[in-house]
């Protein structure tokens, strides 16, 4: 006898993701409403992912060390085109690690060949050699990551493969 494969519904979380929704607020089934924050209450972001290639990076402000926020981009053909900044997401050693590893990598010019918005102040220009994963909650209008943060390093990934996902 041959087995129909189920049909499994997607769990809320999952619809809501798919659905293009910002995100989801659940509260404890046994907790009273409250109107504020409350640690009865989680408030879950739903967020895509993306391979992006390092073309750049800012220096550090304040008591931050290493970096600033990281340029990166993804590649239309043969142009490298400027997908933002990405200034969250690492701890002090991976800072000082990552500035170490780019500033072997440095280059005189930007490699974005198609860059609108870079930032044209304490930005350093690098080989475009590291691919990096971030999570971010979409792209905007003018074609940059909102809301990005640092996943992790990708070594796994040629930069050259490296192109906007449409999903």
């Amino acid at each position: 006898m041959r087995r129909v494969a189920e049909i499994r519904e997607p769990k809320p979380w999952e619809r809501a993701c798919a659905e293009g929704w910002e995100g989801v607020i659940a509260k404890r089934r046994d907790a009273p409403y409250e109107p504020g924050r409350s640690p009865h209450w989680l408030k879950m972001k739903c967020e895509a992912t993306q391979e992006l290639v390092v073309g750049g990076f800012t220096d550090p402000q304040g008591a931050r060390v290493g970096l600033g926020a990281r340029l990166v981009g993804y590649y239309d053909g043969d142009a490298l085109v400027f997908a933002g900044k990405v200034g969250t997401g690492f701890d002090t050693k991976l800072l000082r690690e990552l500035r170490a590893r780019l500033d072997r990598a440095e280059a005189p010019t930007s490699p974005f060949t198609r860059a609108v918005g870079l930032p044209r102040l304490r930005a350093h220009w690098v080989r475009p050699e590291i691919v990096v994963q971030v999570a971010f909650t979409e792209w905007t209008v003018h074609g940059k990551l909102r809301h990005p943060r640092l996943v992790g390093i990708r070594e796994d990934k040629a930069p050259r493969e490296v192109v906007r996902e449409t999903s």
